[in-house]
């Protein structure tokens, strides 16, 4: 998938191509949410260049990166007349799942990478005979 990432450290907001390769990606807008994902890169490009995220604003502990995801996704939340969510809930709703998920996968990575075995491709159907 093809992408900007915006990130926030103390030089500013950043947007690169490429780099993210190990993140973890954590899915926010639900498939049927059209319009969201019409307006979303004009949103963040927005969110972006608000004061808020000048370089002198940065703070490691207080206003770093994180701040600025959840700021912006409470930004688009307001926006649909939703409420914000909690540094707490955000985490626990989106980043602790996709953690967990990547933790698995990269368990049975090393597990499979030490053993001589192979994966075999599912017939068409999904269904193993």
């Amino acid at each position: 998938v093809a992408g900007v990432v915006y990130h926030y450290d103390q030089e500013g907001v950043h947007r690169t191509h490429c780099g993210w390769e190990q993140c973890i990606c954590v899915p926010l807008v639900q498939p049927h949410s059209g319009q969201l994902l019409h307006h979303w890169d004009g949103l963040l490009e927005e969110f972006a260049g608000g004061e808020a995220w000048l370089p002198h604003r940065y703070d490691e502990q207080e206003h770093n990166c994180y701040t600025f995801a959840l700021a912006f996704i409470n930004h688009v939340l307001s926006r649909q007349g939703k409420q914000p969510l909690s540094k707490e809930e955000f985490t626990e709703r989106f980043v602790l799942p996709q953690s967990r998920r990547a933790s698995r996968y990269l368990s049975l990575q090393r597990e499979l990478a030490h053993r001589d075995c192979y994966i075999v491709p599912l017939p068409p159907g999904g269904q193993s005979s």
